[in-house]
């Protein structure tokens, strides 16, 4: 029996968006362009592996939930798995990998693979989470935009702590359809008191979107900018998504340096053949402003490990520390300084 997550997620997205135009009339044009959005993202003739991924999702198994936690670094979904539930959803999430973003719980204690499923993700997102959420004004009753979401992770913590509406936007069909399998299990559990969902994902990329819409109090953009042809324009993308006065959260990576130093790299960057800008922290509170944003702050620096982005059972291929200079790991494997990221703190 096919269960009717999907249809249900893209319902409440079309009843988040109606409702939003009442208020804010720009919300029509995002509702004129949703059915071919949401049509796209399905179409095998630009996603291959579209069905799928859908009938994955389709196929997953109706849990009696016992409670949601979209509060704790392992987003947890409590709930009693038989030994056939648990293999037919972890068979079906399988089908999905590889899983980024995360880590999430379904069924079991946190750690007990056993009678739950950890979805041990490529990614320890909680610790991305850890290192940004101190530095935040609030996200309660806020709407928020998050721009290349990947699975959800992200967005499902920004729910968690009480953001009113969270929109994730990524073009990823695969992301789109892991976001639905974990809306599966969620449910209703990030409703509103009107039973309406808070949280939603588009499948589109920034740039898709119609742009000055000025609908959100805060816009999260990580690890989207070194990927973007033209960070200025990504910047400009992001400030007009944004109400004035509106926080935007800009995570990138970045390099040693003072604000005229940006690296470029020639090929590849970590094995990544999509990464065209790399400034340090000043040039890019530089650039900030230069795009119009005022109290622009760096809250946060990190040199990513192999502990918190590696290989699991749940993404078996490559990863960070096959990206590195085997006899040297401040060294990217093409000789650039190893993966370090900042977040920076910005105001419209």
């Amino acid at each position: 029996m096919l269960n009717d997550t999907i249809i249900n997620a893209e319902r409440e997205l079309y009843l988040t968006l109606l409702e939003l135009a009442q208020q804010q009339p720009i919300a029509y044009e995002w509702l004129k362009l949703l059915p071919t959005w949401l049509n796209d993202i399905k179409d095998k003739a630009n996603y291959a592996h579209a069905p799928a991924y859908k009938a994955s999702v389709d196929r997953l198994p109706d849990l009696k939930v016992d409670g949601v936690d979209l509060n704790s670094d392992v987003l947890t979904i409590e709930a009693s798995l038989s030994s056939s539930e648990r293999k037919q959803a972890t068979a079906l999430l399988k089908r999905l990998m590889p899983w980024r973003k995360g880590p999430f719980q379904i069924g079991g204690q946190i750690g007990d693979d056993e009678s739950g499923i950890k979805i041990d993700t490529e990614w320890h997102s909680d610790w991305k989470w850890q290192r940004v959420a101190p530095h935040l004004g609030t996200l309660k009753g806020r709407r928020v935009l998050d721009v290349g979401g990947g699975s959800g992770y992200h967005g499902w913590r920004m729910a968690g702590v009480g953001a009113d509406t969270v929109i994730i936007v990524d073009p990823s069909c695969l992301f789109y359809h892991q976001f639905m399998a974990i809306r599966h299990f969620v449910g209703d559990a990030d409703a509103h008191d009107t039973g309406n969902y808070r949280t939603h994902y588009i499948p589109v990329p920034l740039e898709a979107l119609p742009a000055h819409s000025q609908l959100f109090d805060t816009v999260f953009s990580m690890g989207v900018l070194y990927h973007r042809q033209s960070p200025f324009e990504h910047l400009q993308q992001l400030k007009g998504q944004l109400v004035k006065g509106g926080e935007l959260v800009l995570e990138t990576l970045v390099i040693e340096g003072d604000a005229n130093s940006v690296l470029v790299p020639h090929d590849r960057y970590a094995q990544m053949n999509n990464v065209y800008f790399l400034p340090s922290v000043a040039a890019l509170i530089g650039w900030l402003e230069k795009a119009g944003f005022s109290d622009v702050r760096c809250v946060d620096v990190a040199v990513t490990s192999t502990d918190e982005q590696r290989q699991t059972e749940w993404m078996t291929y490559h990863s960070l520390a096959d990206f590195l200079d085997p006899d040297d790991a401040t060294k990217t494997i093409e000789g650039y300084p190893a993966p370090m990221r900042a977040t920076l703190i910005a105001k419209k």
